[in-house]
């Protein structure tokens, strides 16, 4: 803890500071004077203390930048007078003087860098050097255009670079110029040439150029291990990458387009000797990221090579099978060998990437027997197919190259249920090879062409096994649990459903049987989820599907579908999990919904099915927890009700409503005496909309203004019993039938008004109104605000 001296001592040591400052100030203000009287210049010095000034800035430039950068400049100069001198002023010369210059002038530049080494002068030897190397190829090519030029180009461009790349390496490895970084690097690049033009000019053919580019690779490749870390290293392995791609494209084009199974051999050649300098490399790699990535090469080289051999005797539809089982053979010898650890990675992770690319390219005929059969969505009950493929493309094409699509998947989903062991990648590989498995049952019917029945059979029998297995069998956690089969199960069940659409007899057992395996999927705990909406949905297109069968009218077919609703309102009853019974009570809301959509053509059935509805509705109220249900049922009895009455043509409606809203409103008087708390809404609201709704509808059709005049008298009364009592359902039911009728009163007189305004008024109307809410804006929020406050306190 710091200690906290008294205030006398306190105050002591500030003066101590204080005086110790002051005597400082003043030293420092006498020598300041001192400095002012000796030097002229600072005789006004500026105002701003010297604490405030910028620092001065340096020098933008380092002597050491100015000295390279003028090296370089002057190289390169010495380098374009020499071209000039060589292209332009060679032929004023004689073949002796000529001789005589440009040999003089090479022999020197390759000197100088000597005595500038020795006197400590590196980097202007440096530049000398570059100067040098540039004349000995101006030599190069004064030779040729002077006294060799019946040499083919393409030769002697193939003989001067290799003894340009030799000169260079020895006077780089001379003691003198050892210290030079710029002959080697230089020589290594020369020496990319010879062996590429030679191949070109001894008209070596494709063959022999891509074989040049891979031996130039792999001499990159042994210079690139042995050279130490320096611009040598760096220059061979830019070498080696770039010149072996060079050379591993063109083997690939020879083994992908080779006509034989010589031509294939040949490439498959060039290939592995691609892929032996790559290992080479990844053996003998510094780096674990390079060793890991060649290797990947090396496998991917090896696979292609030897299925460029089988790639022109086999049929294309097996192409892709014999490049999987190379790949597959590849990770058994991985196994079976012991490598280094990258490098065993690398090849590893070759043997995937082929894998991977054969599930690519076999998956568009799973995805074809799965969503193909969607087109008969356009042609229902048309007739039976003749086959499974005509079934599964009903309207997409069919792809004859991927007849051996399911055994490529039944291999990787075996690979990937045995091979692989990898605490990280097993519990993938075990979602994995179930879904490649599956996809290859699915497709079997199709590649084998089997009848239409047995199709269907196939994916029944499948769906079933799948629930079965996803019910019973005892999952783990780093499998995904059940989830994955029961996924499985759902999308086969509807492809299932849509490949039933062909025939009546199909659609309907197919939708039955659907019915009933998810119905009993249900009864099993760790499915219900998503086994009950299933099967409610399946039960409802069950539903669709016997009413088409049977020849009858949508109107009745929704009696039917009600079925549905009342299921899962029973079922939503006895669940014991709260997030099963939202999922049943939304599937069957939705199936009630399109009961009610199929029978709004006839009234009578429209009203029937709006009462059942209300009636399961009431039924799932009872539960303590569903009790705001009942607005749903009371508003669906009240539209049965007006339905009804519009069915049989009645025109005063009130006769029917008022009966029944009197007691209702008696009913809500009582409740709210006994329980004040009780809402106006549940209380009025369904006494009030009962008569008022319907008044309204038969007033807007009315051509009299008797209807009218009574209904706005009566909305206008109850609006006012409204704002007396502070009661939010009558204030706004009465208010909103109130603006309704004279709206529909005034309407005539609008339409005759907006006849007699030229068409400029709207717009300019329409400008003000927005001018003054504009203007207003802030003080017509708070009046918003206060309104809603006010309804917010009424009951």
């Amino acid at each position: 803890m710091t200690q906290v001296p008294p205030p006398a001592e306190e105050l002591r040591l500030i003066d101590t500071e204080l005086w110790q400052l002051d005597a400082r100030r003043t030293q420092l203000l006498a020598r300041r004077a001192w400095l002012v009287a000796r030097l002229p210049s600072l005789s006004h010095p500026s105002p701003v203390p010297p604490t405030a000034l910028p620092p001065p800035r340096g020098p933008e430039a380092t002597a050491p930048r100015v000295q390279n950068v003028l090296l370089l400049l002057g190289g390169l100069l010495l380098t374009i007078a020499a071209i000039a001198f060589t292209l332009v002023s060679w032929g004023h010369l004689g073949i002796a003087g000529r001789s005589l210059v440009l040999g003089a002038v090479t022999v020197a530049a390759l000197a100088a860098p000597l005595p500038l080494l020795g006197r400590g002068l590196r980097s202007t030897a440096e530049a000398v050097a570059g100067l040098a190397l540039a004349l000995t190829v101006l030599d190069a090519y004064a030779l040729h255009a002077v006294a060799l030029t019946g040499v083919d180009p393409a030769g002697y461009a193939a003989g001067a670079s290799a003894v340009l790349a030799a000169v260079w390496t020895g006077y780089g490895l001379v003691p003198r110029t050892r210290t030079l970084r710029l002959p080697l690097p230089t020589a290594l690049t020369a020496a990319q040439l010879p062996l590429l033009l030679g191949a070109v000019a001894a008209d070596a053919g494709r063959y022999g150029i891509t074989g040049a580019l891979l031996v130039t690779a792999a001499c990159d490749t042994a210079v690139a291990l042995r050279a130490p870390a320096g611009p040598v290293r760096i220059t061979a392995t830019v070498g080696a990458y770039g010149v072996g791609a060079w050379g591993v494209l063109g083997a690939a084009w020879l083994s992908w387009t080779a006509d034989g199974p010589g031509a294939g051999t040949l490439a498959a050649v060039l290939l592995l000797f691609a892929a032996g300098t790559a290992l080479a490399a990844a053996w003998r790699g510094r780096a674990a990221g390079h060793a890991v990535g060649l290797s990947l090469a090396v496998g991917l080289l090896v696979v292609a090579a030897l299925g460029g051999i089988v790639h022109p005797v086999v049929p294309v539809a097996w192409l892709v099978p014999a490049h999987l089982v190379l790949g597959i053979g590849l990770l058994a010898a991985v196994r079976a060998v012991r490598l280094p650890e990258p490098v065993r990675h690398g090849l590893v992770l070759a043997s995937a990437a082929v894998q991977g690319l054969a599930v690519l390219w076999a998956l568009p005929l799973p995805a074809l027997t799965l969503l193909g059969p969607a087109g008969w969505a356009a042609r229902i009950w048309s007739g039976t197919p003749d086959g499974a493929r005509e079934a599964v493309s009903a309207d997409a094409p069919w792809l004859p190259q991927l007849l051996t699509a399911p055994l490529v998947l039944i291999a990787v989903a075996a690979v990937l249920a045995f091979a692989v062991r990898a605490t990280t990648w097993r519990p993938r590989a075990l979602v994995g090879a179930p879904a490649l498995g599956w996809s290859a049952l699915m497709a079997v019917p199709v590649v084998l062409d089997a009848p239409y029945p047995a199709v269907l059979v196939v994916e029944l029998l499948a769906t079933a096994a799948l629930l079965a297995a996803a019910s019973w069998w005892p999952w783990t956690t780093e499998s995904g649990g059940p989830l994955p089969a029961l996924v499985l199960a759902l999308v086969t069940s509807v492809s299932l459903a849509f490949l039933s659409l062909p025939t009546r007899s199909a659609t309907v057992g197919v939708l039955a049987a659907l019915t009933v395996l998810f119905g009993a999927a249900s009864l099993v705990r760790r499915l219900v989820t998503l086994a009950v909406p299933a099967a409610l949905g399946y039960g409802t297109a069950l539903a669709c599907a016997l009413g088409a069968a049977a020849g009858w009218a949508p109107e009745h077919t929704a009696l039917l579908v009600l079925v549905v609703p009342a299921v899962a309102a029973l079922f939503a009853a006895r669940a014991t999990d709260a997030r099963t019974a939202v999922v049943a009570e939304v599937t069957g809301a939705a199936a009630g919904l399109l009961a009610i959509g199929l029978a709004v053509g006839d009234p009578p059935m429209l009203s029937l099915t709006l009462s059942l509805s209300a009636v399961i509705a009431a039924g799932t109220a009872v539960r303590a927890d569903r009790r705001p249900v009942a607005y749903a049922a009371t508003a669906l009895f009240a539209l049965a009700a007006w339905v009804r009455l519009a069915a049989w043509g009645v025109t005063a409606p009130e006769a029917y409503t008022v009966p029944a809203s009197l007691p209702a409103l008696l009913i809500g008087v009582l409740r709210r005496r006994r329980d004040p708390r009780v809402s106006s809404w549940v209380a009025y609201g369904p006494g009030l909309a009962a008569t008022l709704l319907p008044s309204l509808a038969a007033a807007w059709t009315d051509v009299h203004a008797t209807r009218p005049w009574l209904l706005g008298a009566a909305a206008l009364l109850v609006t006012l019993v409204g704002a007396r009592h502070q009661l939010r359902a009558p204030l706004l039911l009465g208010g909103g039938v109130l603006v309704l009728d004279a709206l529909h009163e005034l309407a005539p007189y609008l339409v005759q008004i907006a006849g007699f305004l030229p068409r400029w008024a709207p717009p300019a109307l329409a400008g003000l109104l927005l001018l003054a809410v504009g203007a207003t804006y802030e003080r017509r929020l708070r009046d918003v605000r206060r309104v809603r406050d006010v309804l917010g306190r009424m009951s």
